[in-house]
């Protein structure tokens, strides 16, 4: 678990932006690994099956909690603490803001399009986000190229809005 946090925090926060719900998800996502372990057939990586076992848990997280009314505001300043720290306190502002808006954005894709997007933005391979999502690599691109294309749209909205 230790060599895969960072990963499945930064997944995590990719779907929920409540830290106490990030935590209760990241409990959610470990405990799962641990049941799964024993099926492990080393058919792929374990940064892959770990990753799969992730997505699982949180696309059955962000499918209740679509189905409940909204009441939460989104928390923009805490997501983003386990970023590195730029030099200055205006470079660290600056940078923190764009992470809360980046993660936003993420957040209002499609969960096809999210999963992918987040996986790719840990460094993972087109064939690693395939295996861990069971789909294939020419959709893992498709699912990119549209996730990438709304989540500009997304951003450039949120610009204009400020």
């Amino acid at each position: 678990m230790a060599e895969h946090e960072a990963m499945l925090r930064h997944i995590i926060s990719g779907f929920e932006a409540i830290p106490a719900l990030q935590d209760e998800l990241f409990q959610d996502i470990a405990l799962a690994i641990w049941r799964a372990l024993p099926s492990f057939r080393q058919q792929a990586s374990v940064k892959t099956f770990v990753a799969r076992i992730a997505h699982n848990i949180l696309a059955t997280h962000v499918n209740k909690a679509v189905k409940r009314v909204k009441t939460t505001t989104l928390a923009v300043g805490a997501e983003a603490a386990h970023f590195a720290d730029p030099k200055t306190p205006y470079q660290q502002l600056a940078q923190k803001q764009r992470q809360a808006c980046l993660l936003n954005a993420i957040r209002h894709l499609p969960l096809e399009q999210r999963q992918v997007l987040t996986l790719a933005l840990e460094g993972m391979s087109y064939q690693e986000i395939a295996e861990s999502l069971a789909i294939t690599t020419n959709l893992v691109g498709v699912r990119l190229q549209r996730a990438k294309k709304a989540v500009t749209k997304l951003l450039v909205m949120q610009e204009q809005g400020d």
